[in-house]
């Protein structure tokens, strides 16, 4: 599987500092991943739902740890580009890979 594309959006909160649209072999998409500021720095949250209860599951979200590793790096490395592009003034607002 490939990722073929990565957008990502900004946002200027405290934690939450992206959410990201990765799409997977041209003809799939995932949207609202989330970039958040962690303790130990960045983290890609999988879109969720919230449950009855209050807790929330995720919609989807990768299988084995290595696709995750390799997700996490094409999403972050679009989201500092992109901040990199904000910060010179001519962000977009999105990043394709």
């Amino acid at each position: 599987m490939e990722i073929t594309e990565v957008r990502v959006h900004l946002r200027g909160e405290e934690k939450l500092k992206a959410f990201a649209t990765v799409t997977f072999d041209r003809c799939f998409v995932v949207r609202n991943m989330k970039v958040i500021e962690g303790e130990k720095g960045l983290i890609l949250c999988m879109p969720s739902r919230k449950m009855p209860d209050g807790s929330f599951k995720d919609v989807a979200h990768p299988i084995t740890v290595e696709f995750r590793s390799l997700l996490e790096s094409k999403v972050f490395a679009c989201y500092e580009q992109e901040r990199r592009k904000t910060a010179a003034g001519s962000g977009t607002g999105s990043r394709v890979v």
